[in-house]
């Protein structure tokens, strides 16, 4: 299926892009490509539930009721101005009747992007009076994210009006393993490395490399610890930084679920996994049946071993440990929850599994 980019000014006629101001306009289209499919092909089916506005640029779409053609949406037309047949889950479905050209822009980063815009007079730029340029690639791409979509309107205002800029020259080290945790930061401008000191390397270990738009800090901050990585400029650059506490009102708040051991149960009962974010000598002692054992300083580096479909109840002894891990989980696009308490108060109340249990001889 061919793609290539658009122009802003093929999304400024299109509702309710058209609410949208101009710099975030450029920064949608930036994220935003022109598809192509031939006769006879769906866009969407019926009973599809991703999440996503479709506007035909041009061809012919029918949108069908099972066998039968209830409409045919012209690009170009004042019905194409409007995202086809935008109720989730569908209740038609969309096929092209001869070579179509289409977009398809994820609904919920429209609706937040359009409430930021207007729920006051805040502009890109006057962030504390300071000029970036490219403002809009790094905001855009936190907006993108899952977990802003849970963070209601005012808050991510607030959220920008606070950030500070903090300038660093290559080399500079931004966080240090082992210090209390102070700011969230979000890169801006340039490229940074996290490593972590173990005691076989005293140099630290390369974990990741951050760029524009890619978040880091908050895992001390929310589980109330110290750093756990050490993240250093590989690059001059910018960040943009908030306040532990203006963190933890306006941003983990809103994004953590917390549910209690019932509710986990039935998370767990309707196809939910547990995910327990202890350390691997913790999780033998006793976990939860099935449970998966990731601790949360792995956390990030195996994300592709867990399923986005997949909702999963995260815990720890207290609950510190798997809020951290819940809330870059949510930061990612996956459904977690956070146990309260944790599994500390489950004790004798909740069948758990002891490792030596599970190592019984074969017979």
């Amino acid at each position: 299926m061919p793609k290539k980019p658009i122009d802003p000014v093929q999304l400024k006629p299109l509702s309710p892009l058209d609410g949208l101001k101009a710099e975030n306009l450029k920064a949608l289209a930036r994220k935003t490509v022109i598809e192509e499919i031939t006769g006879g092909r769906h866009i969407f089916q019926k009973g599809d539930k991703e999440r996503k506005s479709i506007y035909i640029l041009s061809g012919e779409v029918e949108l069908r009721d099972d066998d039968e053609v209830i409409a045919i949406i012209h690009g170009g037309s004042k019905e194409a101005r409007s995202p086809i047949a935008p109720i989730i889950p569908r209740r038609v479905s969309a096929r092209a009747r001869g070579r179509v050209e289409f977009i398809s822009v994820d609904s919920d980063l429209v609706d937040v992007m359009l409430t930021w815009d207007q729920t006051g007079s805040y502009e890109v730029g006057e962030l504390r009076g300071q000029v970036m340029a490219e403002a809009g690639d790094w905001m855009t791409t936190l907006l993108q994210t899952k977990a802003f979509h849970r963070i209601p309107a005012a808050n991510i205002q607030a959220i920008f009006m606070r950030m500070e800029q903090v300038n660093f020259k290559a080399g500079d080290l931004v966080i240090k393993q082992g210090d209390e945790g102070d700011y969230f930061y979000v890169v801006t401008d340039g490229r940074c490395v996290v490593t972590r000191e173990t005691p076989l390397n005293r140099d630290g270990i390369k974990l990741a490399e951050l760029n524009v738009g890619d978040t880091f800090g908050e895992e001390a901050l929310i589980a109330e610890s110290t750093r756990n990585a050490t993240v250093t400029m590989l690059t001059d650059g910018s960040l943009m930084r908030l306040a532990k506490d203006d963190f933890q009102t306006l941003m983990n708040e809103p994004m953590l679920q917390w549910v209690d051991f019932d509710k986990a149960t039935d998370i767990i009962g309707g196809g939910g996994k547990w995910l327990d974010v202890r350390l691997p000598s913790e999780f033998e002692n006793f976990h939860q049946p099935d449970a998966i054992n990731i601790p949360l300083y792995f956390i990030r580096l195996k994300l592709k071993a867990l399923d986005t479909a997949t909702p999963y109840v995260v815990c720890c002894d207290t609950g510190r440990r798997s809020s951290a891990a819940a809330y870059i989980l949510s930061e990612r696009g996956f459904d977690a929850s956070v146990l309260t308490g944790g599994l500390n108060q489950l004790a004798g109340r909740a069948p758990q599994v002891k490792e030596a249990d599970e190592e019984s001889p074969e017979t």
